[in-house]
């Protein structure tokens, strides 16, 4: 797990853009945000609400880049039917969520199981972690995020 100040490992993985590269987003923030699985209604609300403010983000020289355990294919599918406009990694290695350690024991449907608990990390140009959030709300969630851009920029 990373601390505040700390340099972000870099992380690779496949995504709706071809390969994902951490390290190749150098010298503009980077939002990383993990959550659950595509086309549930909290995550398709999340993403469609950072889809709806990539402008802002690129007015702050900030990239938004979605990760779950989802193939890439599931999220190309998601993507198409959601129009979404932001970059989704596919983490089917459990790589990235271990790296972040968003990967947790939950209840679901009465039962227990692993998965990931949202959390969205804010990667400063210099790739140092600058800000994160978990167990993430998604309603005013991106909101919260640009305000933190602003205040560190």
């Amino acid at each position: 797990m990373f601390q505040i100040g700390e340099n972000v490992v870099n992380v690779k993985g496949p995504s709706t853009a071809g390969d994902f590269d951490l390290r190749a987003q150098r010298g503009r923030w980077v939002v990383l945000y993990f959550y659950p699985k595509d086309n549930t209604s909290a995550c398709t609300i999340e993403a469609r609400d950072f889809t709806a403010a990539v402008p802002q983000f690129e007015a702050l020289n900030a990239k938004v880049i979605g990760v779950s355990r989802d193939s890439v294919k599931t999220h190309e599918g998601f993507c198409a039917r959601q129009e979404l406009g932001i970059e989704l990694v596919s983490d089917k290695s459990e790589e990235l969520c271990t790296a972040f350690d968003v990967i947790k024991p939950k209840v679901m449907y009465g039962k227990p199981c692993r998965g990931i608990v949202r959390s969205t990390f804010l990667i400063d140009p210099q790739g140092k972690l600058a800000f994160e959030w978990r167990g993430v709300k998604v309603p005013g969630h991106v909101e919260a995020v640009l305000e933190k851009i602003r205040e560190l920029s």
